[in-house]
């Protein structure tokens, strides 16, 4: 009995932390502009063993970015880490380096994964190289650089990583795309085009800020990538933050198949049309190839990820990392996110460097015929489909064009 209420403890405080990550995800969308990818699963494990460590100030504001209470974040990570390591398709990784220099507390240390502390020598070209090497060989060549630089003030760098890829079962029809209206008309871009059965794959949520057209394409390895076309007058943080609460099953979904006749949605009509023989009701969706690459500065956003305090270098904030006062000098995420017609891969390192502080139809057939068409702007989000983690999350604007 005892076991069964601890796995049922376990579960709903897993769910907690997949839920705080994923807010983060939508709160970090609001702040988006133009074409980006970001992870907040990059982040937050990094946030979460700085407030385990932090004081004042820096404590309570990594809290409130963490969504939980800075005696619970070091845990938590943990749980966070171990769950994605155990994700089919997704690689991840901690890592800790220090200067000889900085004395770390063992029980702060103890708390992070085994096996991830290293050190900073004084040959500073030297240990870059082995950071860049760590960050390429921990995404598979997704990400080929650490996203901090060494210099003589870095006491310390704290870094993830995570790269993901999933395989389509039914690969994409490849195609030129030539979009009649919309920002991308008169351009020719990589199409891809797929149809089937499954009605349920694509649907509409009705946020608070509009509706929203979502189609999840299921990977084989339990990853899925949702597609999300809001109205056209809604932004990136709108229509992904509707995609995070449809997740969190904070709003509902009504699928295509129970939709009425007509234009129920962004990009998506549902019709009735004749046959030549019966067939089952069918879905086609258009959509487009995507490469996109960025690199955030989280300092940028300091309030966002609870770290306008720590940033203050006239005093330290990390006593339980560090006795000598520690300060945050840089804090870098570089992404990747590659959707094609066989399949989805992403990459995120992210790093925090702390410093020193001071035929003829048949009229009597007709079958469902639902489309939908992603030919403007829109985002993603890819999600570990049993936790519902989202893992990336993104906008896209610049498509990749088609070369024949």
């Amino acid at each position: 009995m005892g076991a069964v209420q601890g796995t049922a403890v376990e579960g709903a405080t897993a769910g907690r932390t997949v839920d705080a990550v994923n807010r983060l995800t939508a709160r970090w969308a609001d702040a988006a502009t133009g074409g980006t990818v970001f992870s907040a699963a990059g982040v937050w494990p990094l946030l979460a063993f700085l407030a385990d460590g932090a004081s004042g100030a820096a404590r309570a504001e990594l809290a409130d970015a963490l969504g939980l209470p800075a005696d619970q974040a070091a845990a938590a990570a943990r749980e966070l880490l171990a769950t994605m390591g155990s994700m089919p398709g997704l690689r991840s990784a901690l890592g800790l380096w220090t200067r000889p220099r900085l004395t770390v507390r063992e029980e702060w240390r103890a708390g992070l994964p085994a096996d991830t502390h290293g050190v900073l020598g004084e040959d500073l070209p030297a240990c870059q190289r082995e950071l860049d090497a760590w960050a390429a060989e921990r995404t598979g060549g997704l990400i080929e650089r650490m996203p901090v630089t060494l210099d003589e003030d870095v006491t310390m760098v704290l870094a993830s990583a995570l790269a993901l890829r999933t395989e389509w079962p039914r690969p994409f029809d490849e195609l030129p795309l030539r979009p009649e209206s919309g920002p991308w008309q008169g351009r020719e871009l990589a199409g891809l085009r797929r149809t089937g059965v499954r009605l349920d794959r694509v649907g509409v949520a009705s946020g608070p800020h509009g509706h929203v057209t979502g189609l999840k394409v299921p990977g084989t390895n339990g990853i899925d990538v949702h597609l999300l076309l809001g109205e056209q007058r809604m932004t990136p943080g709108q229509v992904l933050g509707t995609g995070v609460d449809v997740l969190g099953r904070r709003l509902p979904v009504v699928p295509s198949g129970q939709l009425p006749y007509g234009d129920v949605g962004p990009g998506l009509r549902v019709e009735q049309q004749h046959c030549v023989t019966p067939r089952p009701p069918e879905v086609t969706v258009t959509t487009v190839a995507y490469d996109l690459r960025t690199r955030h500065d989280l300092l940028d956003l300091h309030g966002l990820f609870g770290l306008t305090a720590a940033r203050d270098t006239d005093d330290g904030h990390f006593p339980g990392i560090s006795p000598s006062p520690l300060a945050i000098g840089q804090a870098q995420q570089s992404t990747v996110a590659q959707f094609g017609a066989l399949g989805f891969r992403a990459g995120a390192v992210t790093a925090v460097a702390p410093v020193f502080g001071g035929a003829v139809p048949d009229l009597r057939c007709t079958t469902t015929v639902v489309t939908a068409h992603f030919d403007r702007p829109f985002g993603f989000l890819a999600v570990d489909r049993e936790s519902h983690l989202i893992l990336t999350a993104g906008w896209v604007t610049d498509p990749v064009p088609y070369r024949g």
